[in-house]
């Protein structure tokens, strides 16, 4: 079997996993297009590894069905169309990296050059280094590598920057951009939310087993609305602040303060009382309501969460 271009690379029906009373996800409906870069966010316990391992078929869905380039799991899978990358595991003792990724590429049907991908992941320089002398770093890369070989249509990745220092994050999702150039699809689980704002198509926010957003970042954020006045103000009280019209929240860290309004026409109010009552206020900056801010609002617990156990995913 060969991916096929006029089906969707993920379809998701009435998907559904619970263990013992608790529910992991509650009959979710999603639809990822080929060529699409997904980022599934949500807090701990949201369902996002649970949802990652009924797409790589290493869960079966209670009901609902998972379906990806218009096959069964198993079907792309065998054939060699997912690519997953997972965040826990130790890759296999007793060889060394390149050993490992070869052997890898020999399972598949039209895998990608081993040395093409070794240079790619930023592996070639630890290629003879046994598997089990590798730092937490380098073990991520080369999960990627051995996702990465089979040359899949999808990448499934499940915190792949785990473990990794900043500037190997950013070499990472240069490396993803580059293969999502090729016309795969990749749908990635992070925590950190500045990579899916900056590198997603689209973000899917799940919490308490449910999908709650679905969009590009842009419209995850402006679901929340709002303005953020970022200025260098000494010598007031947070409380102060608090109480002009408009303000919804205040904080201060040091000299700086943070001031948050319920849209852009009560920012504008805000920011001509500051001026007016702080005349030594300086260093202003606006801003739309971020995504961290986003992400909080629209997982926020409400009722439900009672049926949810902290930490499972």
């Amino acid at each position: 079997m060969s991916a096929d271009v006029r089906h969707d690379a993920i379809v998701l029906s009435h998907l559904s996993k619970s263990f013992g009373n608790v529910q992991a996800v509650r009959s979710i409906d999603l639809t990822i297009a080929r060529g699409e870069i997904v980022a599934l966010l949500g807090p701990n316990g949201a369902g996002k590894t649970t949802t990652i391992d009924m797409i790589l078929g290493l869960s079966r869905p209670d009901t609902g069905t998972v379906t990806l380039f218009g096959a069964s799991t198993r079907d792309a899978v065998q054939a060699g169309e997912v690519g997953g990358m997972l965040q826990t595991g130790s890759p296999p003792q007793y060889l060394n990296v390149r050993e490992l990724i070869t052997m890898v590429a020999s399972l598949y049907p039209r895998p990608l050059d081993v040395d093409k991908v070794l240079k790619l992941t930023g592996t070639m320089d630890i290629a003879k280094r046994s598997t089990v002398k590798l730092s937490g770093g380098q073990t991520q890369r080369v999960r990627f590598a051995v996702a990465l070989v089979a040359n899949p249509d999808l990448l499934v990745l499940d915190e792949p920057t785990a473990a990794i220092d900043v500037e190997g994050r950013r070499d990472f999702w240069n490396i993803m951009r580059e293969v999502a150039a090729d016309g795969k699809t990749v749908i990635f689980a992070t925590h950190y939310l500045e990579e899916a704002d900056s590198y997603a198509d689209r973000i899917v926010l799940m919490a308490r087993g449910r999908i709650v957003a679905d969009g590009p970042p842009t419209e995850i954020k402006a679901k929340v609305g709002g303005r953020v006045i970022r200025a260098t103000l000494e010598n007031v009280d947070v409380a102060e602040l608090s109480q002009i019209p408009g303000v919804t929240a205040a904080d201060r860290r040091g000299e700086g303060i943070t001031i948050k309004c319920a849209d852009g026409d009560a920012c504008d109010k805000v920011l001509r009382e500051l001026l007016t009552r702080y005349p030594g206020a300086r260093d202003f900056e606006v801003r739309g309501v971020g995504l961290e801010d986003a992400f909080l609002e629209l997982t926020a617990n409400d009722e439900d969460d009672e049926d949810l156990e902290q930490g499972l995913l």
